[in-house]
């Protein structure tokens, strides 16, 4: 089954709002075996939704909407599908009872545009939206018309607000789909086989492997996704090769690339590390300057991560790695806040402070300004403190990078050698 999106909204292309929603979408269709092969963001405009809608069916089965939905008069989305479906708007006895029961605590809201949210397309099948106002609908072609056959191309409309799609396709579209699909066809499973690595260039790891790569069947489809300093290279299959196929290769591919192996899957640098760190019953801290709370941000963003995340100290000022973090005044006078000498104090004292396992420290200039000569903006140094000792490197990320990139990048560095530190 061939799927597309349609994210309708002005925010989406004035940039007000990152379209967050269609990546999200995309994990959970590839994992339904629905494979996505277009997404298009469109403006509250009836042309030119009208025209995307024609687009999407002369290519996909499936069309997935979102936006558009709410009762004001920029969200155009229900009137245009009547349009195009051949269809009116009806009450919907349901959705009303879902809306009052919704705001039953709020009834300033239920007002003569709140009521619009339950006047729905006639032609409509709809599915609850537990969390918002907004139904989901499903659009199917009239009986008539010529696109109806024997795969009859079909339209689910969800909210954009990225929780309530969220509800919207993990409660109802998803069952919804696997149910459609398996009543229209038999299709193939899509198989991804993601191997996450560092240490090595994107090209100087195509050359290794390029003998491999290309001996592949035509069955299978490899890719290079390169990200702050890591490779995922992903192996993929569309309904064409099997289980066993896929291992296969894979079992081949390893020892060539065995010493830039971060994990054998698709997992955020930071949940790796999390699950290391909880098999090993050990704790850690982070010292950050340059970094700003990234670090932390990071390790403690999934749930159960205080099982092995204690503390950080953001340390910009000076005088707040001398008073809190203990390093000493003569190694700041003398090596200065971004040195090896630093960070490697910083890193044992935010271990000490904390009583963790292990710590992180980050010191550098990120820019826009700061740089000299022997120190070029994009200088960062980090340091591991572990039981073993403290090891500490100097990066150089580029004087031409971002703030923001660099500082991404120190991050991800500090990440991808804490895990293989930790795996020792």
């Amino acid at each position: 089954m061939k799927a597309e999106i349609i994210t309708i909204g002005d925010e989406l292309l004035i940039g007000q709002v990152v379209d967050t929603n269609s990546a999200w979408m995309a994990q959970r269709l590839n994992e339904a075996g629905i494979s996505l092969h277009q997404v298009t963001s469109v403006h509250d405009d009836r042309e030119h939704i009208l025209r995307a809608l024609d687009e999407a069916f002369s290519r996909a089965d499936i069309v997935l909407t979102t936006g558009g939905l709410g009762p004001t008069k920029d969200d155009i989305t229900k009137h245009v599908l009547c349009e195009y479906f051949q269809t009116v708007l009806i009450e919907d006895p349901s959705v009303r009872e879902h809306i009052h029961t919704l705001y039953k605590e709020r009834p300033e809201v239920l007002n003569r545009l709140t009521e619009t949210q339950w006047l729905v397309p006639e032609a409509a099948t709809i599915l609850p939206n537990r969390v918002g106002s907004a139904p989901i609908m499903v659009l199917d072609f009239p009986s008539d018309s010529p696109v109806n056959g024997a795969n009859t191309p079909y339209l689910i409309a969800m909210p954009g607000v990225p929780y309530e799609m969220q509800v919207a396709m993990q409660e109802q579209v998803l069952p919804y789909l696997k149910q459609r699909t398996a009543k229209s066809q038999a299709r193939g499973e899509i198989i991804h086989r993601t191997i996450l690595l560092a240490g090595i260039p994107e090209s100087t790891l195509a050359i290794r492997i390029e003998a491999w790569e290309e001996a592949l069947p035509s069955s299978m489809h490899l890719a290079y996704l390169p990200k702050d300093g890591t490779i995922r290279l992903r192996l993929s299959s569309y309904g064409q090769a099997s289980n066993e196929e896929m291992d296969a290769q894979i079992a081949v591919l390893l020892p060539m690339i065995a010493d830039y192996v971060i994990a054998l899957e698709d997992k955020p640098l930071e949940a790796i590390l999390g699950e290391l760190l909880k098999q090993r019953a050990c704790t850690i801290s982070t010292a950050e300057s340059c970094t700003g709370g990234r670090l932390a941000a990071a390790l403690n963003a999934l749930p159960g991560s205080s099982a092995y995340y204690l503390g950080s100290v953001v340390a910009y000022a000076n005088e707040v790695k001398e008073q809190v973090l203990g390093v000493a005044h003569d190694t700041l006078m003398q090596h200065g806040a971004v040195s090896e000498q630093t960070v490697r104090e910083m890193a044992e004292g935010v271990r000490r402070l904390m009583h963790t396992d292990y710590a992180i420290a980050t010191s550098g200039i990120a820019g826009p300004d700061g740089g000299m000569e022997e120190k070029p903006i994009g200088t960062v140094w980090i340091a591991w403190a572990t039981p073993e000792g403290t090891v500490a490197e100097r990066y150089q990320f580029g004087v031409a990078r971002l703030r923001e990139q660099i500082t991404q990048r120190a991050v991800t560095t500090a990440l991808v050698r804490m895990i293989q530190v930790v795996k020792q």
